[in-house]
């Protein structure tokens, strides 16, 4: 598979690396401001785009961070938000990047079984129920919950979290409740994830895939976004490549080539949708 590592893009992040091995804070996951330094968060999701893995030393180095701060041995960063219980968020937010890094990863595995201990009672009845989710929550903190991220696993994190530990009938009913949530893939993509873009030369189609790409870790997802990779096979082009278009360039999913003049645009947007076919089970197209 190709990969990006020794393009301009990658040296570009990792000249902003600190000595520490970090970039700035932790968090936050939105768009990076061209010109500024990103945090720790956006350089990570960038440079997996990029062809990085935890077997480069440049991400090994935060997955140990990342470790050491849920086990409470070293704080990542001092940021806190004080609207949230920030050392919840916090394990549930490095949780899920442990395991979209290194799913076997002891420390994000203790996290996602937290996790899916409550999202097998919320779906308990068969299908989601914010009162049964809001009372094993009680059971679980003592509290009830205060923030959006502590019901309703609508979130980007809850999704990179819960891949592959989930019981098959659990897995059905969590990815239903993905697909069709109305407000999407919180920090990812924010429409209905079973009705995808109608444009597909366009950022929200960029977006859209970002979220499948989530859920196509999962081990139910073959079946389960069968209408995405057949949506994606119906916008090849007649040279059998696949275009995301100009506006799709973000500086998170695109551009992964030094520069973006079409012929690149075409490997880049082809490069993506292959890889999102092959997870599905569909990589001869």
């Amino acid at each position: 598979m190709q990969t990006y590592k020794e393009g301009k893009w990658a040296q570009q992040i990792l000249a902003q690396r600190r000595d520490d091995g970090l970039w700035g804070t932790f968090h936050t996951l939105s768009q990076p401001v061209p010109g500024r330094s990103c945090t720790t968060e956006q350089a990570i999701r960038r440079l997996l785009f990029l062809g990085y893995t935890v077997q480069d030393e440049v991400l090994g180095t935060v997955v140990r961070r990342m470790e050491q701060c849920i086990r409470g041995e070293r704080p990542i960063d001092d940021y806190c938000e004080k609207k949230h219980d920030w050392p919840l968020f916090e394990q549930l937010m490095l949780g899920a990047w442990l395991r979209i890094l290194d799913p076997q990863n002891e420390a994000g595995l203790t996290v996602a079984r937290q996790w899916a201990g409550l999202l097998e009672q919320a779906f308990a009845g068969g299908r989601y129920s914010r009162e049964d989710d809001a009372a094993a929550f009680l059971q679980w903190k003592g509290r009830k919950p205060k923030s959006e991220f502590e019901t309703g696993f609508g979130m980007f994190y809850h999704a990179a979290l819960l891949a592959g530990i989930l019981p098959p009938p659990t897995e059905d009913l969590f990815l239903d409740y993905c697909l069709s949530r109305p407000g999407g893939m919180f920090y990812i993509y924010d429409g209905p994830l079973d009705r995808p873009p109608r444009e597909f030369a366009s950022r929200a189609a960029s977006r859209y895939l970002a979220a499948i790409e989530v859920l196509s870790r999962y081990d139910r997802a073959k079946g389960k976004l069968a209408f995405v990779a057949d949506w994606l096979c119906a916008n090849r082009d007649e040279n059998g490549q696949w275009d995301f278009g100009e506006k799709a360039k973000d500086g998170v999913y695109f551009p992964l080539s030094d520069r973006w003049d079409k012929a690149a645009r075409l490997a880049d947007s082809t490069h993506r949708v292959v890889r999102v076919l092959t997870a599905l089970g569909r990589g001869a197209v």
